[in-house]
């Protein structure tokens, strides 16, 4: 068998169990826990001068990590500027936000290049290459050019954005090109493939060939023979759904349950990001108590969001934001024996979070738009199926392409929300539990597992030469 080679950004040495909820890291360890290989990508270190010279490895059973330090250029021109203040912002919508200049595209080209020499020399012939995410569109050229011919992957965790957001960035066409030097590109969704598809029919003189009914389609373009694939991915659910019935009894859960004194818990875990749409929920909880005041006292909403990207000015802008929205709510609402929100800055650990879910009568999870969102699927697998919560779920999530027993809200409509909110806090007994079936069914068929073989199998095919019919 070949071995796996996976280049993410971040790479995360973390103790089992110990790993955050949710996102790239859970899903990655899940990947490399039977077939062994190398994760490579940044530690996380910033540095004064430059970036380290050579990676630091460290073994983990049959898991090499292998991590470079940036130094403080690298890290503000590459990941504060074009991947987070260009990139995340365009693939998730917001034009507005987008800020572009050719200092911080060289930043992420020259980095992409710094990973590629500091890889290459530790690549085998019969190696398989699994990129990840918008920080290394470029990653697979650049290996390309160094001659590396083993089978590359690119999977983006991100929406994908149609033709005509994306040629808003002025050098579109050369990100394209990039990508298409993988010979899979795999998306969350039919509606991010389409967007791929689209680009590559009216901007470039490539052709796309659909193939089959669940999002698969082969590509001619920039000299280059691709397959773009749709893999949703997911969680390990039989895990989580092991952990959840333990966690509930833990220490941190049982505190969480006295604090409550009988009230019920609606729950929202999310990485502090304005691509979350949390001014719009915390409307819409208040929407919920202005609406329905018997809900008042009677009702907390735990939101639980660790900040990141602290450096990036619309990151300090919507913190702040947020605490004085949750103070004024609290302000406004609030007894002298009940605060209505909870708004806590910081992370938990996988096992905490599972016993939360599984407290919580309602998870609320409505980014305004979302690559897939875990949290859902993490949320839905955590219940106890004799009694299980609600899933209040954004339409602009990509899990909502797969999770339609939630239910599906626009987010930015405050009072619907708010309504939604309402329904899922009354729901009797039985439709909550044949929803949630439902919804399980889904997730132990495409689990995380499910989600990896699909995924390594089609790489494991390439190159794709097929004719162009």
């Amino acid at each position: 068998m070949s071995r796996l080679v996976v280049v993410s950004n971040r790479v995360a040495l973390m103790e089992e169990g110990k790993q955050a909820a949710g996102g790239l890291a859970v899903a990655i360890l899940a990947a490399l826990k039977k077939t062994g290989g190398i994760w490579f990508g940044w530690s996380g270190n910033v540095v004064d001068g430059e970036s380290q010279a050579e990676p630091t490895r460290t073994e983990a059973g049959k898991l090499t990590y292998a991590t470079l330090d940036l130094g403080r250029r690298d890290h503000e021109e590459y990941y504060n500027g074009f991947a987070n203040q260009t990139l995340w912002p365009l693939f998730h919508y917001r034009l507005g936000l987008i800020s572009v200049n050719r200092r911080t595209r060289e930043g992420y080209e020259r980095v992409n290049a710094y990973f590629a020499d500091k890889l290459e020399p530790l690549l085998r012939p019969d190696d398989m290459i699994w990129v990840h995410d918008y920080h290394l569109i470029p990653f697979g050229d650049e290996l390309r050019r160094r001659g590396c011919s083993q089978r590359m992957g690119f999977f983006l965790h991100t929406p994908f954005p149609p033709p005509e957001l994306l040629t808003a960035l002025p050098n579109h066409r050369d990100l394209i090109r990039e990508l298409c030097a993988y010979d899979l590109v795999g998306f969350h969704t039919a509606t991010d493939m389409r967007g791929f598809c689209d680009y590559i029919r009216t901007e470039t003189d490539g052709t796309v060939e659909q193939r089959g009914a669940y999002g698969t389609a082969m590509i001619r373009a920039f000299g280059r023979t691709l397959l773009a694939k749709v893999f949703p991915i997911s969680i390990d659910t039989p895990a989580l759904e092991s952990l959840a019935r333990t966690a509930g009894r833990s220490r941190q859960a049982e505190r969480l349950r006295e604090s409550l004194v009988g009230r019920r818990l609606i729950i929202g875990v999310d990485r502090l990001d304005y691509s979350k749409g949390l001014p719009q929920r915390f409307a819409a909880f208040e929407q919920l108590l202005e609406s329905y005041p018997e809900h008042c006292n009677r009702v907390s909403f735990l939101q639980v969001a660790p900040p990141s990207r602290e450096d990036v000015p619309e990151y300090i802008a919507i913190r702040r934001e947020l605490s004085e929205m949750a103070g004024r709510i609290n302000g406004r609402f609030a007894e002298f024996d009940w605060q209505p929100i909870r708004y806590l800055n910081r992370s938990f650990g996988q096992r905490i979070l599972a016993g939360f879910y599984r407290l919580a009568n309602v998870g609320l999870v409505t980014p305004l738009r979302d690559g897939m969102n875990l949290v859902a699927k993490e949320y839905v697998a955590c219940q106890d199926a004799d009694n299980p919560g609600v899933l209040v779920l954004s339409q602009f999530a990509g899990a909502a392409h797969e999770m339609g027993e939630a239910l599906i809200v626009n987010p930015f409509d405050i009072e619907g929300v708010g309504d939604a909110l309402q329904r899922a806090l009354t729901m009797p007994l039985g439709e909550r539990k044949e929803r949630h079936a439902a919804l399980m069914q889904t997730l132990r068929r495409h689990d995380i597992g499910w989600w990896r073989e699909s995924y390594v199998d089609a790489l494991t095919r390439a190159p794709y030469d097929f004719p162009v019919t």
